[in-house]
Parts: structure tokens; C-alpha cells; sequence
């Protein structure tokens, strides 16, 4: 069996020297790690999605808000409320896009297939998921901690993914593909946000129109 084939499943055939190499440096099969990598993951995009919904609900309570002190000619109440209102959005709109590029990851590390694609798939991953933590730490504290545990397995994943693999990771590369998917998962929560959201920018907010 070839060296990755032993590292991607539990075998139970090991010779004498390979337990005793093990007994010295466990090494677990990689698959079982990415799966529970996996797992945590789909946890983490769960609690996104909650909290997102929470957020969308909080923001058709404060549109609502801006409408009715509007049509009661109210600017200055309408307009505390669309700030707020724009400080919800902000925060939607950045658990959205974690929740999207984490699905992203999900989704390459379910269909690698080789230990080429697990090293191309695992460099960029690391760098999303430091960029996701630092974006919803203020949103989520309560992530953070979880979000470094799944950083942490994925790192030791790729330690020894990469020692069998037997190529130099090229960070640069990684971090621009990484800069892509949270690019792309931005463009899309941007626009699923309009489609979802009430369009704020057609309210006359302090105009001359909200006070006759």
C-alpha cells in the first residue's frame, strides 16, 4: 500500500517497526481528521446561518422602525434607526459571507481526492479561516475559540499531509486563492442581501420630502 493510502485509512496490518514508529510518533490516518475538520466546520456554518437569521429579523424590526417614524415625519428618530439599521446590515452581510466561504472549504475538502488536492485545498483553508475569525470575532465571540480548534486540526493535517505529499507549499499561491474565495463569497452575500433585504436607499431620510 503506498504511503498515502496508509495515512488516508486506518490499516491494521503494520508491521513490527511501523507500531513501533507509531508508538514514538502517532500519526492518525488522514481522512478521519478531514472529516471531523469537516464536521466542525458544517457546526460553524450552522451557527452562522442562526445567527444570521436572528440578525435578519432584528433588520425587518428596524426597517419598519424607519418607515413608521418617516411617515409620521419623524427624521431624526428615522435616522437613528437607519444607522443602526446600516450597523445590522454591516454585520449580516460579514457572517453571510463567512458562512459562504467556509462553505466553500467544506466543499473541496469533501471532493479531494489525492494528497495533491488535499495540500492545494488545505493552504488556502487555513488563510479563509484566519480572515473569517478575525471578521466575526466582534459578531460571534463565542466562535472564536471554536473557529481556532478547527484551525489548529487543519494545520496538523496539513503538517503531515505535506510531509507525504513531499512538495514545498506555495503560500503565495494560497493566500491569492484564498483572497478569491472570500472575494467571491463577499460579491454573493452582497447580492443576496439586496435580493433578500429591503432597499433602504429609496427612503428619503432627513429630506426635505420625509418633514411636509
Amino acid at each position: 500500500m503506498s504511503e498515502f493510502g496508509k495515512k488516508w485509512n486506518p490499516q491494521n496490518d503494520e508491521g513490527l517497526g511501523e507500531k513501533i514508529k507509531a508508538a514514538v510518533r502517532p500519526e492518525q490516518p488522514l481522512k478521519p481528521r478531514i472529516e471531523q475538520a469537516v464536521r466542525l466546520l458544517q457546526t460553524q456554518i450552522s451557527k452562522l446561518d442562526n445567527t444570521g437569521a436572528r440578525l435578519k429579523e432584528k433588520d425587518s424590526r428596524y426597517f419598519g422602525k424607519v418607515v413608521m417614524y418617516l411617515q409620521k415625519h419623524d427624521s431624526e428618530h428615522a435616522n437613528i434607526y437607519a444607522t443602526e439599521l446600516a450597523e445590522i446590515r454591516k454585520m449580516y452581510r460579514m457572517l453571510m459571507q463567512a458562512k459562504l466561504a467556509l462553505e466553500q472549504i467544506v466543499t473541496r475538502l469533501t471532493t479531494a481526492t489525492d494528497i495533491g488536492d488535499i495540500v492545494a485545498t488545505l493552504a488556502p483553508a487555513m488563510a479563509v479561516i484566519s480572515g473569517v475569525k478575525k471578521g466575526i470575532s466582534g459578531v460571534m465571540p463565542a466562535a472564536e475559540g471554536e473557529i481556532s480548534e478547527i484551525s489548529s486540526l487543519l494545520n496538523n493535517i496539513l503538517v503531515d499531509a505535506g510531509s507525504v505529499y513531499g512538495s514545498s507549499i506555495n503560500f503565495e499561491t494560497a493566500n491569492e486563492d484564498a483572497e478569491k474565495i472570500l472575494s467571491e463569497a463577499g460579491a454573493v452575500a452582497e447580492a443576496k442581501m439586496k435580493q433578500n433585504l429591503p432597499d433602504v436607499s429609496g427612503l428619503s431620510l432627513g429630506s426635505e420630502e420625509s418633514r411636509q
